[in-house]
């Protein structure tokens, strides 16, 4: 499938997220401009010829279908032998006459519809093929935009817009672009044989009458679009409290707020229960007003009517063709009020895709980037500042430079700007000041892709696909073997594990990965970066969740994996970088000391006052795991009781 490559016109909205996306294009038009390219898709020939064959059909029918009440009233004037300044012919001739036209009158309904399901059949491929491309173009779009949209994003609220985003294209797809026109040019005809069998008078009340059902139409629409607006805005935030409580079901389950989440999706819930009792209400007293108003024109005509008939002038027949002609035009002319609505509400729906796709991209790349060169793998930082708010600064004329093939550690308190670190070296965010280097090469004049392509990250929070444990790992380098899954798998101490499993590599992992530990999630990371197989690493604490039997095995393969690698390390437990070829000591976003662990420790500076606090924790925890030991062995506690797991101070518990 091609996906136009015109850009589609839409009014940005502010860089707030899309909690903000709410207020959406003001001009309808905007929108269906841009879904002109999506009915008349570029490098498509087969979906236009699609798209040309169902308008011709729709036309053919629409012409046999205001021909209808004419054979109508052909066959009343055969059955009635009323033929003006005709003479009177026998009985067996009009029974002939009369039949070929009652045959004539069925087989144009029938061919009617048959056309109709004709049209629809050729102009779904196009609608579906719209759908699709649009649906796939937000989707890209939304993994463009930056990191800070994506934290600030209300993910449940992101899949409601999409999905009623697709709703709405197929309704304006479907309902607007083919059936305004064919009705449009049904009442044109029709007006013609009212003016033709009759005179103006008939035709200017049936254009005063479609004129008022049209302007009640819109007009008790447009009361109803707000209403309707009110009530996506509750079904989004409905929703995404759903979805929110769902993906923290544990910390719902451990605090006991399960009332709580209730009231809270209830609250929600209730807003949408009285915006759509106001949505249907409204809806009919609308059908209603329609159906007076179109009444009061047709009792009109068809009064007038029995007055020709009365006075000579019209045949019984024609009386017949009014009556089946303005009934038959009632069929399209609601339908039109009702295409009128579904297009407003289906815009409705769409307008907040629109936005999103109008969303600008915090981080572009350059016009003229170009891939990343990586000869050696040098990290440099020279001089960076950089704040995500104006009134805080991270990062504060940072400098320093990772040697090809060495590994350097950061470490600090809390606060102090290590992970930012990491998110500016993937260009998630862009640096105030200072340069970003990697062999030369300014991170912000390459493209970004080219630049995570060369970057590994194991990182502390590891996050899953709700997939298989071999597609978690591939997800590293998506072309790999089965073969060099399985060695990832080996190399990071996960093989033994997967294997044990009823379904080894086939295994669900569920929802963000929650039926595996955190070890053994981390594990997989760390596969899935071994398997990546980049020249530069860059390990968030990658063995904090393990206990310290697989830790050590864990950091072997480490070892083993950022041999002869440029291997940055975010360190919170600083006995995991004692080997690092240099250690790096922030302290509110400044660069503070810098040199090995023997040299920080003959410092007795910030690196030594963390390791002598790290140290005397892990001995208070040994020393209190003796103490239990002990207390177990002489009887005082039963076996097992209250004892407590191998891990460090500072990291989760082992993940067995």
């Amino acid at each position: 499938m091609t996906v136009p490559a015109t850009p589609v016109p839409v009014t940005s909205a502010p860089a707030s997220g899309p909690a903000s996306a709410t207020k959406a294009p003001t001009d309808h038009w905007v929108v269906l401009r841009g879904l002109a390219p999506f009915v008349w898709p570029a490098g498509r020939p087969d979906l236009r010829l699609r798209v040309a064959l169902a308008f011709a059909v729709l036309i053919v029918a629409k012409l046999i279908t205001v021909s209808t009440p004419v054979l109508f009233k052909w066959a009343t004037d055969a059955l009635t032998q009323v033929q003006t300044g005709a003479a009177t012919i026998d009985a067996s001739t009009i029974a002939i006459g009369a039949g070929f036209l009652i045959f004539a009158y069925g087989l144009a309904r029938i061919t009617m519809m048959g056309l109709t399901q004709v049209r629809d059949v050729l102009f779904i491929a196009v609608g579906q093929n719209a759908v699709r491309a649009l649906n796939k173009r937000t989707f890209e779009h939304l993994h463009r935009l930056s990191l800070r949209f994506h934290l600030e994003r209300r993910t449940g609220g992101l899949s409601r817009v999409i999905e009623r985003g697709t709703r709405g294209i197929d309704l304006i797809l479907r309902m607007g672009v083919m059936n305004l026109v064919p009705t449009a040019l049904e009442l044109l005809l029709a007006c013609g044989l009212l003016f033709y069998y009759f005179d103006a008078l008939y035709v200017v009340i049936l254009l005063g009458t479609i004129a008022a059902y049209m302007w009640f139409t819109f007009w008790a629409s447009e009361k109803r679009i707000a209403i309707r607006r009110e009530m996506n805005e509750s079904d989004n935030d409905a929703s995404t409290k759903a979805l929110d409580s769902l993906l923290n079901f544990e910390t719902v389950k451990y605090f006991g707020n399960e009332e709580a989440e209730a009231r809270r999706f209830d609250s929600s819930m209730a807003r949408y229960e009285t915006a759509a009792i106001r949505t249907y209400t409204s809806l009919g007293t609308l059908n209603f007003g329609q159906a007076l108003i179109f009444t009061a024109g047709m009792t009109l005509v068809m009064w007038l009517a029995a007055r020709d008939v009365m006075g000579g002038t019209h045949t019984v027949g024609d009386f017949v063709m009014i009556n089946a002609m303005m009934i038959q035009l009632y069929m399209p002319l609601n339908f039109l009020g009702m295409v009128y609505r579904d297009i407003k509400q289906g815009l409705v729906d769409l307008e907040t895709m629109f936005t999103l796709l109008g969303e600008t991209p915090e981080i572009p790349d350059k016009p003229n980037a170009k891939p990343l060169q990586v000869s050696k793998g040098v990290v440099r930082f020279d001089n960076v500042s950089f704040h995500y708010e104006q009134e805080r600064t991270i990062l504060n004329n940072v400098s320093f430079e990772v040697p090809a093939g060495k590994m350097v550690a950061i470490v600090g308190p809390s606060g102090a700007g290590k992970s930012t670190i990491s998110r500016i070296l993937f260009r998630f965010y862009d640096i105030q000041t200072g340069r970003v280097t990697i062999d030369g090469q300014d991170i912000r004049d390459v493209t970004q892709k080219s630049l995570r392509e060369a970057i590994g990250v194991v990182p502390q929070d590891t996050v899953l696909f709700n997939d298989t444990i071999a597609y978690n790992i591939r997800y590293g380098r998506m072309d790999a073997t089965e073969e060099e899954v399985i060695a990832a798998a080996k190399l990071a101490q996960i093989d033994h594990f997967i294997r044990d499993l009823p379904q080894g590599y086939n295994t669900m992992v569920g929802e963000r990965g929650l039926k595996l530990s955190g070890g053994e999630k981390q594990r997989v990371a760390i596969a899935r970066t071994i398997l990546k197989g980049p020249p530069i690493l860059m390990l968030d604490e990658a063995t904090s969740a393990l206990d310290s039997h697989t830790e050590k095995e864990i950091q072997d393969a480490l070892d083993r994996v950022s041999r002869n690698r440029t291997t940055l390390v975010i360190a919170h437990r600083l006995s995991t970088i004692v080997h690092a070829d240099e250690i790096i000591v922030l302290e509110k976003g400044r660069l503070v000391e810098q040199g090995t662990h023997a040299e920080l420790i003959a410092k007795n500076g910030l690196y030594a006052s963390l390791w002598s606090r790290q140290r005397q924790a892990e001995k208070a925890r040994e020393d209190l795991a003796q103490a239990l030991e002990e207390a177990e062995r002489a009887g005082a506690l039963r076996p097992g009781q209250a004892r407590l797991s191998d891990a460090a101070p500072g990291r989760p518990a082992a993940s067995g």
